[in-house]
């Protein structure tokens, strides 16, 4: 999400879990780090977040996120059923004589309060995960956000974390989901660049194949890092190829990235030519931006 000043989001995303999108997002952030630039570190995985294993970062502040679910007048309702016909996710509904709401599925769009006749709807706060905010290594500004247990609606939270979003001139990397569905989009909407994670297989190929599509949709420029990149077939690269997906990076498939990994390590303190390819993947991607940019501006 640009802001003033030159301001870059990049989000690094992955069609499926599993193929190093933390790994490679967290150490692009250690990379512009240590080129001086000034960067911030999201963490939109709310589900699972675990970038702070490789920022080690100090916490500071946390708070609890909520959201505003409909709560029912009973002696207002008229059962007229208005608020059900609305709402898409059926987390509110006419039984007998008055209405019933099932808040776990409320989305929180506003419509029953809009189209109640009566007034019968009051509103209510749902708490629906916690936000934490503090310094990773180097005092790199590192937020993310952790759903409550049992939790389904994860949106709203990523939304709070992405207020966080530096607008005055300063480089964001946010890690996504994995996937394509609701938290996926929403983490990468309004970035950029997404930069896409992916394993040279077949179960890689089919991730990938879906993520593409859904940052096209989205109208974002995106690239690809390939990981583990000298293990299964060439396919992945044929489809970049073909669909004009720019490969960015590939990274060995090295016993020393895992044993790193293990040990809560980025990538580069295994393998130190890893560090100028991360700074070279930043300056391609932030180039990338910069001429989508001027074509923009020239359209």
């Amino acid at each position: 999400m640009s802001g003033k000043n030159g301001s870059i989001t990049i989000a690094v995303a992955s069609g499926k879990g599993g193929t190093g999108k933390t790994t490679v997002s967290t150490a692009l952030a250690r990379a512009a780090h240590k080129e001086g630039r000034k960067v911030t570190m999201l963490d939109c995985d709310v589900e699972e977040p675990n970038s702070h294993i490789f920022l080690k970062p100090r916490m500071e502040d946390k708070w609890q996120v909520s959201i505003t679910v409909p709560e029912v007048n009973k002696e207002k309702c008229t059962a007229c059923g208005e608020c059900g016909k609305i709402c898409a996710f059926s987390a509110i509904i006419v039984l007998g004589e008055s209405a019933m709401t099932f808040p776990e599925l409320c989305h929180s769009c506003g419509g029953c309060w809009k189209v109640c006749p009566e007034d019968a709807l009051g509103e209510i706060k749902r708490e629906i995960g916690m936000l934490r905010t503090g310094k990773g290594l180097g005092g790199i500004p590192f937020i993310y956000g952790s759903v409550r247990i049992g939790e389904a609606m994860g949106v709203p939270l990523i939304r709070q974390v992405k207020e966080y979003i530096d607008r005055d001139g300063g480089l964001t990397i946010i890690d996504a989901p994995p996937g394509t569905s609701c938290p996926a989009i929403e983490s990468v909407r309004g970035s950029d660049f997404v930069l896409l994670v992916t394993e040279p297989t077949p179960f890689g190929l089919n991730d990938l194949k879906l993520a593409v599509e859904m940052v096209r949709v989205l109208g974002i420029e995106s690239g690809v890092v390939i990981n583990r990149c000298d293990v299964g077939d060439n396919k992945v690269r044929e489809y970049c190829a073909a669909e004009g997906v720019p490969v960015l990076l590939e990274i060995p498939d090295d016993r020393r990235v895992a044993e790193a990994y293990s040990r809560g390590e980025l990538p580069f303190e295994a393998l130190p030519d890893l560090e100028k390819k991360l700074s070279d993947l930043l300056g391609d991607i932030l180039e990338i931006t910069s001429k989508s940019k001027e074509t923009a501006a020239n359209k």
